[in-house]
């Protein structure tokens, strides 16, 4: 039974709209919604992201790997697995070595012959760039690794490839795929320079550039979200909440991205593709909240449900 969404205007709307879809999505082509029905089609494009999804949370790197988040001070920090180094490692060697905090940067000075690697070298000092750069520096040995994060201050999150929540991960839950979820909606920008509060799990705020509101009818009701992106974004940025937060969802809410940039005032996105944030996975996260905008008065019952780390999704 639908729930009520906007209907497409016409064929040739909606003609448009799977082009732009299925251009996006390889390796299915614009060709495969005529040949099958945009139903069909629709389905085993969201069923490719899935198979997408899944594979980067497996990944050796990937958010089920976290095992650590440790904050740095100015100065030296003493790194590695022994008790009374000032940032405590769960393996590897007694002592990583030192990673000296200034206003200059970080620098990190491996402990001779510990067998440690930056960015795959073995060194005898390195800058460490964060994840506010291009490329964050990984220092690793063995299964474990890290690299510095920016939240206003500096910490190491650390991965091991070998995490029990990465080795016994048995898949996410999703509700049934649902073509009425696949919404076309109006879309109206933002003014030049407009951003919106965002709180994340630190309690720490950003302001983040709004590039506009889509709009959208469900269940008989108007709905507007908050897109985040800028004039290089590719697709928008959806940080949002609904009914369901907290009881068939994850509670901090889901994250969503448009299936394309807006066209003459019109924007496509699939609720099928709302997925968790990476703190559903991991105590090592710092995840972004949604907005107040974004908290919606409907059962978004589509995409990804709660993570439960100790029940099979098959």
């Amino acid at each position: 039974m639908s729930p009520g969404f906007l209907n497409l205007s016409s064929a040739a709307i909606i003609t448009a709209l799977f082009v732009c879809l299925f251009q996006a999505a390889d390796p299915l082509s614009a060709d495969t919604a005529s040949s099958v029905g945009p139903e069909a089609a629709h389905e085993q494009q969201v069923l490719h992201w899935r198979a997408d999804r899944d594979a980067g949370l497996r990944k050796e790197n990937g958010w089920l790997s976290l095992v650590g988040l440790e904050w740095l001070g100015n100065g030296n920090n003493s790194i590695g697995s022994a008790a009374d180094n000032s940032v405590l490692l769960p393996g590897g060697p007694a002592r990583w070595g030192e990673i000296y905090l200034s206003e200059e940067g970080l620098m990190f000075t491996p402990d001779p012959n510990s067998g440690i690697l930056v960015d795959g070298e073995t060194v005898d000092s390195a800058s460490l760039l964060a994840d506010d750069s291009d490329a964050p520096t990984v220092v690793s040995h063995g299964n474990l690794s890290f690299h510095v994060i920016f939240r206003e201050s500096y910490g190491l999150r650390i991965s091991d490839t070998q995490a029990p929540a990465r080795l016994n991960f048995e898949g996410v839950e999703n509700f049934d795929i649902q073509y009425p979820w696949l919404i076309e909606g109006k879309f109206s920008a933002a003014d030049a320079g407009q951003t919106i509060e965002i709180g994340n799990v630190l309690g720490q705020i950003l302001a983040m550039p709004v590039y506009g509101y889509f709009e959208f009818e469900a269940s008989g009701k108007l709905h507007r979200l908050a897109a985040i992106g800028d004039d290089e974004s590719e697709t928008l940025w959806f940080l949002f909440a609904d009914r369901t937060s907290g009881r068939e969802t994850y509670g901090a809410g889901r994250f969503l991205y448009s299936e394309a940039m807006p066209v003459k005032g019109r924007l496509l996105v699939d609720f099928n593709k709302a997925y968790n944030p990476p703190c559903a996975f991991n105590d090592y996260s710092t995840c972004p909240l949604p907005p107040l905008e974004n908290r919606l008065d409907l059962s978004v019952r589509a995409g990804e449900k709660i993570f439960h780390a100790d029940r099979s999704s098959h």
